[in-house]
């Protein structure tokens, strides 16, 4: 019988992947408690120089993790910008309800910082490549890929050759005008609602929120046009955006993500698929890409 397309895309990985509900006789768990036991080895260090560490009004703290493998132009753009302190003084504009908060210049006047890498939409997928030796599947249909899994710790969606990080909750997202421009990534946003993975590989999509989301999910809606910010309406200032790598060791934050090649990683997505705890009746027998956020976590 010949496969339906993506059926045969997955076919490859979904032996290798233990997905499958899980046996009556295993003991009760949770996928919190297969992280919260998931040893040492299991865990791998995010790189100063890939963490934005973003202060607000009222110094509150929010780390970016950045994806510089899927996102090399903007990426290097982001921490020019961050180098220059180009966002102190700048400030949050945009507050949509179920949708995205957005930060950056609001006058739209400030000048960037000299030597920022072209961007284009081509930037928007990455060759998978080399990559696909790292690829932890996810088994299941999604309407919005061919295929979907788990790259160096990253969720992403492929087709082809092409892989992309898909708009979950808490990614980052940059913000652009009508196509082609692509932006920047001056102007930066992250999802605060359910997924809009209708604009995955129509915006680059940068990086996450590894703490300090209740920060920007707690923030007043904005009552312009998709949430911005009217003139009546007060904008939250921007103190400073760093990267970890230019901060004095001491302050430097310290943030591990749950490797996805890992035992643990594959105990976690069999039981976010298929919940054994007491609270569930039913298993899903399934999930989604963005339903199984990759852990992370402050070095302990």
């Amino acid at each position: 019988m010949t496969l339906p397309r993506r059926a045969a895309l997955l076919a490859p990985f979904i032996a290798i992947l233990p997905l499958a509900v899980a046996d009556a006789a295993d003991p009760p768990a949770t996928p919190s408690a297969v992280v919260a036991q998931a040893p040492a080895s299991a865990w791998r260090a995010v790189p100063a120089q890939d963490l934005l560490v973003m202060t607000i009004e009222g110094g509150k703290r929010v780390l970016i993790q950045l994806a510089p493998q899927f996102g090399p132009r903007h990426v290097a753009n982001i921490r020019a910008l961050a180098t220059a302190h180009w966002w102190d003084g700048t400030s949050i504009n945009r507050v949509q309800d179920n949708y995205v908060v957005q930060w950056g210049d609001a006058t739209e006047k400030k000048s960037l910082p000299t030597g920022l890498a072209p961007t284009s939409p081509a930037d928007y997928v990455q060759p998978l490549g080399g990559m696909k030796a790292k690829l932890t599947p996810l088994p299941y249909p999604d309407p919005y890929a061919r295929a979907t899994g788990f790259i160096d710790g990253w969720p992403v969606a492929i087709e082809g050759d092409a892989a992309w990080l898909p708009h979950c909750y808490g990614m980052i997202g940059v913000g652009r005008n009508m196509s082609p421009d692509a932006g920047t990534g001056a102007e930066l946003y992250t999802v605060i609602g359910q997924a809009p993975r209708q604009l995955d590989r129509n915006i680059a999509v940068v990086g996450r929120i590894v703490e300090g989301m209740t920060a920007l999910t707690s923030l007043p809606r904005g009552s312009g046009d998709l949430g911005f910010y009217t003139d009546a309406e007060r904008k939250l200032p921007i103190v400073s955006v760093r990267l970890a790598s230019d901060l004095p060791q001491a302050e430097q934050p310290h943030v591990q993500v749950l490797d996805t090649g890992s035992a643990s990683f594959a105990d976690y997505l069999r039981l976010r698929a298929n919940r054994k705890d007491d609270f569930y009746d039913w298993p899903a027998g399934g999930v989604d890409l963005c339903n199984a956020p990759v852990p992370v976590r402050l070095a302990p």
